[in-house]
């Protein structure tokens, strides 16, 4: 699998950003957006990176308690 088109990965990027500013903390869709953003980059994994990313970003606490509630929803 390989990298996306230039257009692609820039809409894909722009979503992405749109998504972190609107989207609710814990809702799920900051993950899909960045994951997608992986994926049009040519990521093997996406939701990995998008994991690592949110691990850094929040703490590994903070993103196993977000990822449990949304488990149980």
């Amino acid at each position: 699998m390989g990298k996306a088109s230039l257009a692609k990965r820039r809409f894909t990027r722009k979503a992405a950003t749109r998504a972190v500013k609107t989207a609710k903390l814990g809702s799920g869709r900051r993950f899909k957006a960045v994951a997608a953003a992986a994926k049009a980059g040519g990521a093997k994994n996406p939701n990995a990176v998008a994991a690592a990313i949110g691990r850094k970003k929040y703490g590994a606490k903070k993103m196993a308690r977000m990822s449990a509630g949304k488990r149980k929803k």
